[in-house]
Formats: structure tokens, C-alpha cells, sequence
């Protein structure tokens, strides 16, 4: 590591301990000494044809968890296990739960893994059973007693847990949880290690149909699936806080899974809405109650699926997804071996389900309807009792969100304060939403500082907000800021560091600034309140792309439409743009190696330059970019960050390593993408690519916590779905692709607040209360909304971003995205986009090919379309609209008219 990138995270690391909490609702855990597994007494194998099992004989906690295929890889952190026997640190075999006598109003908490005494070891009884023990030794004072049983079955794996009240009264079990201990630790490992040998996980937290999948950063090996034993239901995931790791940006923390949570909604949870109603057990003197989870493994990410049918577990496939706009007819297909005996739908109609035909194979589709805004939970009931949840987020229409969203940034969001001593203003600054007010303070420079994504975020939201839905009154106001807030103060305009890009307008420096400048409620002591000096410096390569997708958009506005950018011309935008881009690598060239967020604004910065035929800039631009992919086609797993791991420079490794030719590190970059970014039916967690520290950086609430819909999801998705372009027939691209799409508009508050994401804890389940960095994820929105027709074997004609309907041998989708102006038409490869203009509807004639448009009226500074066509890979389509010709960008230019205008493309 180098210096300087070691001198960062040595912060990151201070910052983020600084906020790891310790759980008080399980305080009775407690690290000791001399309370220790005995490792002196050494382990006990087994074999099954999937797996080899490892077993602590003092503990009978697992020591490590090997698949066949693979017997040196561990799935769980077998590597720690010495630095991890003290009491207080989980294993996999570990319980957890509280309890109450019925008369009673208080919980007692008990945890197997509270004391580290060794367990009662029992004969097994029956020739399933691997390892049979009882956990009185380390539950002492429980009125239930525990036998926890390691079982074989068939070629799986099964924990379970046998329950038996044996106290003289009836105990109420208020809260049960299964802790579910993986490799995610990848501290003081390289890229290379991290990838091989650790972990990240996914839970469907979907009750009886939940599951969880454990998956290779590498994104290729055997899966691990963790599925419910009968009354085991997947309740809640909960972050276990009091297992002494320290969390930080290598290490997101432990779970476990949850089938049992009242205790925990009446208490810690009880200002949160649960994914899933809370539930308890009562249990009679003398009875017995049986929880437990099975393991199972599939071959890749790709047939979780097909395993969990072959498993008998439920599965759905919401189509376009589980995030659904209100004017979309969204579709859901169920496939399990039971008949629905029942829906229900929680609020009462916010959404309506109507049955319709059943697929060749046996999925059952429904249409679904989205009516009310906000969190909907559908239960399913299956004829054998068994209760599978889905939840779903309903949002206005996509074009609704966006305007919302616009307005809220230049009015409510909107700073002009001409006294300020930074120079903030003209501009769109960070709000806290919980206070109803601007972030003018912090003592994180950079919230207010307009820069770093935790600060840049507002105003990047506003301004990419225009490529898709321009607005002249909001372009007027934030061409003001790219004039007079970023050209010579965010952005240099002059001097030897000319258009490189600062880290803050805002800083602490008392002794140079008029008394009271900085409240006393602010506290200045961090290392993040940096000096003038510091937030001067233009070293830091990933605040460049916000300053160059600024000057892109406006650039793309003054160009293709008439009268909505006035101050400055197209070139000087375009130049401004390509100038930015230069500087990045030779003002910051230490993080300038990395892949940067938004560091896909270079290539559509390169392809405006070489569309304007301005040769001379794109070839240096190329030249530049080549020479980092270069480098990045050196390297096995080229995601290198400020951070030890990140999921943020993907998305600019994969664009660039495609465009250079670079197909090993492009295929590489999506492996490891789809590892950490999941099609789960749950709208928090379908798309949501893996984020869990920057709360820290971005948010009010700071903690190390999934981060739900955080800006990750949008950029990952535009790899995604480029890839689904390319390979038109592969859906489950496409669904997790536009999963995150649509989680990156999400979390917009019904007024048009964007949050920086959403927080996942069951404590919480709200959204964060500033803005933060959001717009990055919104820069991953606006460059890749659009909309798709494919056609699948099984589900049929699909539409994703558009409501489709068929008639006779006409497919034609009504497109709903708030831009309307991208379609891709699967079976052509073809992909068609409007820089200005917009799309009504796109048919396709499944017989002759024909490809008909129908675009929306003109507007006053919309008096021309501007349609571009590209197909992807081998396509036979060569069509094109023969009324209309291209200019010397490559566009077809077509006059709009005062109704819709009719396009046949042949």
C-alpha cells in the first residue's frame, strides 16, 4: 500500500471504529480471558457428497465449512479461528433467543455464545445425525433446554435446534435467532486474497420461502445456499453489534436469521416498520419445539433458482421488478409444488394481483398493479400452509419522481447566499431532510463543502436530472452554478492547476474567518474538518468525473436543443468537459489508476468529441483512458480503490476494458459484480449492488450497515446492462440490471427528497436523512434508464421500462421511464436513442421485423428528434427511417410536429 493511500485509510479505519456500537439488549455477552473454547481438544470431520464439516469438539461450532469441489476453500472464517474462540465472538452452530414466563413483562436474553465452557456432547441416535449436543453448560439459567443437532440429509447439510421448555411454566420465546457466521473478513488481505477467499451474502428475508445466499467475491465456484427447515421461518436479518469484530470498510459485520422476532419489535425495533410481521412462541411446560436451517450448494449465482426448485422451495420472478411505478403493469410469476391457496396485501389495496395463465412449465403469472406510494407486503399462502412474503416498493410514475426531484433541488435545495464566505452560492447543497433545512456546517468538510460525492451529490443530482427531463427554468439556475460556483471555485480556471477540481469550498480555519463563523455545536475535532490547504487540493481523482458529467450534460443541452442553455456555447461545454477528463490523470494520478464512480462520463465525453469529428482531443482522451485500462489488464482483479475493496470503479473498468478489447478483465469485472449485486425478490435487496460504509461519508446516521439502494446500485447497473445488450436472450441480466435502475429512484420521498440510501438494520428501515452522495447513483440513472422487449421461453413477451401489448403479430410497448428516450428491441439487437426528443411507443412486427416509433409532440425548445441506432453484436437488422437523414453527428434529425409523429424503420 502506498503512503498516500495508506495515510486515507489509516482515517477511514479511525473513522469508522469511532462508530462501531455494542449492543445493549445482549450485554449479559461478554469477552473474558480465561472464558475460551478449548482448542487444545482439537476437531471432528464429516463427509457428505457436497460437503466436508469440521466441527469444534469443545464447542461443536463449525471450524470450517469446505465444499467437495473445493476442499481448500472455507466458507466460513476457519482462518480466525484462534483470534476468535474467546467468549462473545459467533460461530456457525451458535443460538440465540430471549424468553418470559407469560406473567411476565421483561425479556432474559440467553446466547450460547455468552459463555465458551464446553458443551455436553450426546450419542447420536440415529444414523442421520453427525453430532449431537446439549447446551445447558452454556445457557445456564434458561428455562428451555437445547440440543443442537449437525444432521446429514441426502447430499445436505442440516443445524437444528431442538427446544424443550423444562421449567414449570409456560415460556413465551420472544425472540430466535441463528446466527449465520461466513468469511466476509477480508481485513489485511489483498485484492487477489479477498476474491479467493472470502465471501459476501444476500438474504431473501421472504419467511417461509426465505433464504440466504452466500457467494465468492469472485463471482464464480460453488454457491452456498442456507434454506428453512418446516417453521423456520426467514423473519428478520439482524446485524449481531455485540460480536467484539470491529466493523469497518473490510468487514460489514455478522447476521443472523431470525424466525422469531416480538421481543425485538417491542423493544429496539419498535420505531421501525418490519420487512415481516413479528411473531413469538409459546411454549407449555414439557413441550418441544424444532428450528433449524439446511445447507445446500449449486453450482453458480446463475442456477440459485433451478436449486431452489429442485429443493421444493417457492420461487418468484417479478417482472420488471419488485420497485414498481404506478402507471406500470408490472407482472409476478410463482413456481413451487402447492397451489395458492390465498393473497394478501398489506396496505389494504396497495397493490391488486390478477391471476392469469400458467407457463408451459408450471409458473403461475400475475398481473400486479401498483395503487398507493410506499412499502407494500404481499403474502402468499400456499395450499400446504406455507407463507412466502414479498415486498414492494411503490413509486409514482418514473416521470413524476424525476420532476419531483428536480424541483425539490432548485428550490428547497437551493443555496444563494451572496455573504457566504466560501463562495457556495449559486448552488444545490446538501439537506437534511429530518431538519427541513440546508447543510450548511459539518465536520465532514465535504457534506457542504460541494465536493467529494457526500457533497457534489445535490448538485450532480440536479444537473443530471436535465439530461433526461429538461426543465428551463431549473437549466437557467444551474447553469449559474457550472458559471460562477464550479468554473473558478469548485473547478480551477486558472493557473497551473487549471481545471483540476478541489476537494471542498467549505473548511475550518477559525483563526481566518470572522468570529462565529463555525457553531459550537459542530465538532471540528476530526480529522475529516480540514484547513483551507486541504480542501484546496486537487489530488483526489474521484471528484473530477462530477465536474466533467456537469460540464457533459449542459454541453449535450446547448447542443441538441434550441434555447435552454444561453450563457456559453456547445464547444466551450464540450471542451470544458474533455479538459476535466485530461486533468483528472495528471493533477490526481495516484487515485487516477482506479476506476472511478461516474468514470463512464469519459467514454460518452470521448464518443461527443469523435461524433463533433474533433479528432485531435478524442485521440489524447483515448490515448489517456488506454493507458490506465492498460495497467487494469495487468491485474487479475482490477478494482482497486481509495478503499481496500469498493464496488464503485467497476463500473468504469468494465466500460473501458470492453471499448479497448480488454474481453478477460470485462468478464472478470461482471463475475464479480453479479457476486455482490443479487435478483432477490425483496425491492431493497433485487439490484442492490453491495454498499455498507458510506454512511459514514455521506449520511447523518454513521454507522457500518448495508446500505439499501446506495449509489452502487445504478452504477453497477450500467455494466449490467450494457453486458444484457450484447446478450439479448439472457434475462436474469436484464432483472438484476434494471433492478438496480429502479432502486436508484427508489428511496425519492414522495415530495422529491433524495435520500443517500436507505438504511437496512430492522431497527431502522428508513431512509438516511441528508442527501449525501445520491447523485452519483442518480448519474447511473439518468446515462441508462431506458427500455427493453424481449421475448422468453418460458414467461413470454416482457416488457422492462414500458407496458406492453400484443396484437396479432404487433409487440408494442408504451414506454414509462421518465426519460423516454432509450429502447432496446432484444430479438433485433437494436438499440435506439434520442438525445432530444422523446418516444411515445415502439412497436415490433414479429414476422416481417418492422420496427415502428411513435415520438411525442414538440416542444418550445424541442423542435427537432435527434434518433440514434446501433445494434448489438450480429444482428440482421439493417433498417432504417428512409424519410429522414443523418447529419454529421450520425443523427437522424426528424422536424417533431405539433401531434405525434409516425416513424416506420425499414
Amino acid at each position: 500500500m502506498k503512503p498516500k493511500n495508506l495515510y486515507f485509510f489509516l482515517f477511514c479505519c479511525m473513522f469508522v471504529w469511532s462508530f462501531a456500537p455494542v449492543s445493549k439488549a445482549n450485554a449479559s455477552i461478554a469477552t473474558t480471558e480465561i472464558d475460551s473454547i478449548n482448542m487444545g481438544q482439537g476437531t471432528v470431520a464429516f463427509s457428505t457428497p457436497e460437503f466436508n464439516l469440521e466441527l469444534l469438539n469443545a464447542s461443536h461450532t463449525v471450524a470450517g465449512l469446505h465444499p467437495v469441489s473445493e476442499a481448500d476453500f472455507d466458507f466460513t472464517p476457519g482462518e480466525l479461528l484462534n483470534q476468535r474462540s474467546k467468549a462473545g465472538f459467533y460461530h456457525l452452530g451458535d443460538i440465540n433467543f430471549r424468553v418470559r414466563e407469560l406473567n411476565e413483562t421483561d425479556w432474559k436474553s440467553f446466547s450460547s455464545a455468552a459463555s465458551r465452557k464446553s458443551i455436553t456432547v450426546l450419542n447420536p441416535e440415529k444414523e442421520d445425525q453427525l453430532a449431537v449436543s446439549d447446551l445447558s453448560a452454556v445457557l445456564e439459567g434458561s428455562p428451555l433446554k437445547v440440543v443442537r443437532y449437525w444432521e446429514k440429509q441426502g447430499q445436505h447439510i442440516v443445524l437444528r435446534f431442538e427446544i424443550k421448555n423444562i421449567s414449570a411454566n409456560t415460556v413465551e420465546i420472544g425472540s430466535l435467532g441463528i446466527p449465520l457466521i461466513f468469511n466476509n473478513n477480508h481485513g489485511h488481505k489483498s485484492l487477489d486474497e479477498a476474491h479467493a477467499e472470502n465471501v459476501f451474502y444476500d438474504p431473501y428475508i421472504g419467511s417461509d420461502a426465505g433464504y440466504l445466499q452466500v457467494i465468492r467475491l469472485k463471482g464464480s465456484g460453488p454457491v452456498l445456499l442456507v434454506l428453512p427447515l418446516d417453521g423456520t421461518p426467514f423473519e428478520a436479518w439482524n446485524p449481531l453489534l455485540d460480536d467484539p469484530t470491529r466493523r469497518g470498510i473490510t468487514f460489514e459485520g455478522f447476521h443472523e436469521w431470525m424466525p422469531l422476532t416480538k421481543a425485538y419489535a417491542e423493544n429496539e425495533w419498535k420505531e421501525a416498520t418490519p420487512w415481516n410481521k413479528p411473531s413469538s412462541m409459546v411454549l407449555k411446560p414439557g413441550k418441544s419445539q424444532s428450528y433449524g436451517v439446511k445447507l445446500v450448494l449449486t453450482d453458480s449465482i446463475r442456477n440459485i433458482e433451478n436449486a431452489l426448485i429442485e429443493n421444493k422451495r417457492p420461487v418468484a420472478v417479478g417482472v420488471p421488478g419488485y420497485v414498481v411505478p404506478q402507471d406500470v403493469n408490472a407482472e409476478l410469476f410463482l413456481k413451487y409444488d402447492q397451489k395458492v391457496k390465498s393473497l394478501k396485501v398489506e396496505p389494504e389495496g396497495a397493490l391488486t394481483l390478477t391471476k392469469k395463465e400458467t407457463t408451459k412449465n408450471g409458473w403461475v403469472k400475475y398481473d400486479v398493479k401498483a395503487k398507493s406510494w410506499g412499502r407494500a407486503l404481499l403474502t402468499i399462502t400456499y395450499k400446504n400452509g406455507l407463507k412466502q412474503t414479498i415486498n414492494y416498493k411503490i413509486i409514482k410514475p418514473e416521470e413524476e419522481v424525476v420532476a419531483d426531484n428536480g424541483h425539490f433541488l432548485t428550490t428547497k435545495q437551493w443555496f444563494d447566499d451572496e455573504n457566504d464566505l466560501f463562495d457556495r452560492g449559486p448552488s444545490v447543497i446538501t439537506y437534511d431532510y429530518e431538519e427541513q433545512k440546508r447543510v450548511t456546517e459539518d465536520s465532514r468538510a465535504w457534506i457542504c463543502g460541494l465536493s467529494d460525492e457526500g457533497g457534489a451529490g445535490a448538485w450532480l443530482n440536479a444537473v443530471m436530472k436535465q439530461l433526461i427531463q429538461p426543465d428551463k427554468e431549473e437549466v437557467a439556475k444551474l447553469e449559474d452554478f457550472v458559471q460562477k460556483t464550479i468554473w473558478g471555485g469548485i473547478q480551477y480556471n486558472e493557473g497551473k492547476e487549471k481545471f483540476g477540481v478541489r476537494k471542498s469550498m467549505f473548511y475550518y480555519e477559525p483563526d481566518s474567518v470572522p468570529a462565529g463563523t463555525y457553531s459550537a455545536d459542530v465538532n471540528y475535532k476530526t480529522w475529516a474538518a480540514w484547513d483551507k490547504k486541504h480542501a484546496a487540493s486537487v489530488e483526489r481523482s474521484y471528484n473530477y468525473p462530477h465536474v466533467a458529467a456537469a460540464h457533459w450534460v449542459m454541453y449535450r443541452l446547448a447542443r441538441n436543443y434550441e434555447g435552454l442553455v444561453t450563457q456559453q456555447t456547445w464547444d466551450w461545454y464540450l471542451m470544458n468537459a474533455y479538459q476535466t477528463s485530461m486533468a483528472m490523470v495528471e493533477l490526481a494520478p495516484y487515485y487516477a489508476q482506479f476506476g472511478q464512480m461516474e468514470g463512464s462520463v469519459f467514454l460518452l465525453i470521448l464518443e461527443d468529441l469523435k461524433a463533433e469529428g474533433l479528432w485531435e482531443y478524442a485521440r489524447k482522451l483515448e490515448a489517456q483512458m488506454k493507458g490506465r485500462a492498460d495497467h487494469w489488464a495487468t491485474l487479475n482483479y482490477p478494482f482497486g480503490s481509495e478503499m481496500p475493496w469498493d464496488s464503485t470503479g467497476q463500473e468504469e473498468v468494465y466500460m473501458w476494458s470492453w471499448y479497448f478489447g480488454y474481453a478477460d478483465k470485462a468478464n472478470t469485472t461482471l463475475k464479480a459484480i453479479l457476486a455482490y449485486m443479487p435478483t432477490i425478490p425483496h425491492w431493497a435487496y433485487n439490484g442492490n449492488a453491495r454498499r455498507y460504509w458510506d454512511f459514514l461519508y455521506g449520511g447523518k446516521l454513521s454507522r457500518v450497515e448495508r446500505q439499501i439502494h446506495h449509489y452502487g446500485s445504478a452504477l453497477n447497473a450500467i455494466p449490467v446492462l450494457h453486458e444484457y445488450k450484447q446478450n439479448p436472450d439472457d434475462l436474469y441480466l436484464l432483472r438484476v440490471g434494471y433492478g438496480g435502475v429502479l432502486g436508484a429512484i427508489s428511496n425519492i420521498t414522495e415530495d422529491g427528497f433524495a435520500p443517500a440510501a436507505f438504511h437496512s438494520f430492522p431497527s431502522t428501515l428508513k431512509n438516511d436523512p441528508i442527501s449525501g452522495d445520491y447523485g452519483t447513483g442518480f448519474y447511473g440513472y439518468a446515462v441508462n434508464t431506458s427500455s427493453y422487449l424481449m421475448q422468453n421461453d418460458e414467461f413470454g413477451w416482457l416488457a422492462f421500462g414500458g407496458n406492453l401489448s400484443e396484437e396479432g403479430d404487433v409487440v408494442k410497448v408504451d414506454l414509462t421511464t421518465a426519460a423516454k428516450s432509450r429502447m432496446y428491441v432484444a430479438p433485433l439487437k437494436l438499440w435506439l436513442t434520442l438525445d432530444a426528443g422523446k418516444f411515445k411507443s415502439v412497436s415490433y412486427n414479429k414476422t416481417s421485423g418492422k420496427v415502428e416509433l411513435v415520438l411525442d409532440k414538440t416542444n418550445e425548445y424541442t423542435p427537432n428528434a435527434y434518433l440514434r441506432m446501433k445494434s448489438f453484436g450480429e444482428s440482421a437488422f439493417n433498417g432504417k427511417p428512409n424519410d429522414f437523414s443523418k447529419n454529421d453527428r450520425g443523427q437522424y434529425v426528424i422536424p417533431l410536429q405539433k401531434e405525434t409523429t409516425t416513424i416506420t424503420l425499414n
